[in-house]
């Protein structure tokens, strides 16, 4: 038997090393930075990547306790740059130990394998933002009372959770711009990827960055859901194509997104934060309450959500499109199999008579003797 010949590694710092060493090189920046937590000189550096900033604590006459809330600042960016590296470790994670073993036993093409890794990684994503979010709505009193989306605004102070909670969410999409280069993501479904990556970006920013963080968590708990049924049916549906049912709820519940998000946003802009008691712009209070700001969010919202109408309409089209093109053949051969039946038949019979092939002669019968 003759040796196997072993793979060559690539040249160090080329394209393909960084590729499959990113998640490697990564975890030792994060471990440095965990290892900074250990020495007085770099803790307090340190300090600044991993915990929550910029907390403040109030005392009131109704509750004798100190009650903890938490405000954004610049420091914020170095929290978030350390939770990016935690979520390209986890992806890798995810990639490596669920997704690749079960590609291996499904067998895909090229195209069917990057829509279902980006399904995978998406769909352990939104189901876990889904039920942190709905674990914090659940505590929320604006669910049952709208009107608290806009009343007493801003709302420059959160509680623990809610702020780690978008911390999280910007670091997770933050993340998903290098991992297109570190995945080889095709350069036709790198635009699409761009769109929705950026469009979560600003929306969850903007919502962080202008203390609207009520409106923009109520609104992304439903989307989630919505985003998780898609992506675990299209899981499905690439392990079985005759998987189609959970695409049927996914469209019902995307329309009904769709509504609530225009609904809430048309109330919370339109109606609510006009009539706010304290209009005005201040940096320094957190107060975005102007004309000008209100009608560019309002714009982003409803723009965004006819966008994603305009992408499900197509998508459905398509679909539709597909199922009668799957039809058409089967009437088409069903009806040549018949008229090549009849035509057969016809065939053998010439002049009322029948036509043998090959020259054969129909079996004389015998004359009876008389």
């Amino acid at each position: 038997m003759g040796l196997r010949k072993k793979n060559k590694s690539p040249p160090v710092l080329s394209h393909e090393f960084v590729i499959q060493n990113h998640a490697d090189a990564v975890s030792c920046l994060a471990m440095g930075l965990l290892l900074g937590l250990m020495f007085e000189v770099t803790a307090k550096y340190a300090i600044m990547f991993i915990t929550v900033q910029y907390n403040v604590t109030y005392t009131t006459d109704e509750r004798p306790e100190p009650v903890h809330f938490y405000e954004y600042g610049p420091k914020d960016v170095a929290t978030i740059f350390f939770y990016m590296l935690i979520a390209i470790i986890l992806h890798a994670v995810i990639q490596e130990y669920i997704l690749d073993k079960i590609n291996r036993r499904l067998h895909l093409s090229k195209t069917k394998h990057s829509k279902f890794n980006e399904s995978g990684q998406l769909a352990v994503f939104y189901l876990f933002s889904f039920v942190w979010g709905a674990s914090i709505l659940s505590a929320e009193e604006f669910t049952t009372n709208p009107t608290l989306l806009w009343k007493d605004y801003p709302h420059s102070r959160m509680f623990f959770q809610v702020k780690f909670f978008y911390i999280c969410q910007i670091a997770y999409w933050l993340h998903s711009l290098p991992e297109l280069y570190f995945q080889k993501i095709r350069k036709e479904d790198i635009p699409r990827q761009l769109y929705y990556i950026c469009l979560y970006i600003v929306h969850i920013s903007g919502a962080y960055v202008l203390n609207l963080h009520r409106l923009g968590l109520i609104l992304l708990v439903p989307h989630y859901l919505v985003e998780l049924i898609f992506h675990a049916s299209r899981l499905f549906y690439f392990s079985d194509e005759n998987k189609q049912k959970g695409f049927t709820l996914w469209a019902l519940l995307f329309i009904l997104a769709r509504l609530l998000t225009l609904t809430l946003s048309v109330l919370t802009f339109g109606f609510g934060l006009a009539r706010a008691e304290n209009p005005g712009f201040s940096i320094a209070e957190g107060n975005f309450n102007i004309l000008t700001l209100r009608i560019s969010c309002l714009a982003a919202i409803c723009l965004t959500q006819a966008w994603m109408m305009w992408k499900f309409i197509n998508f459905q089209l398509k679909k539709w499109r597909e199922h009668i093109q799957n039809q058409i053949p089967k009437k088409t051969t069903n009806i040549k199999v018949k008229t090549t039946r009849k035509e057969s038949c016809k065939a053998n019979f010439v002049n009322g008579a029948v036509k043998f092939e090959e020259g054969t002669s129909p079996r004389k019968r015998k004359s009876k003797m008389l």
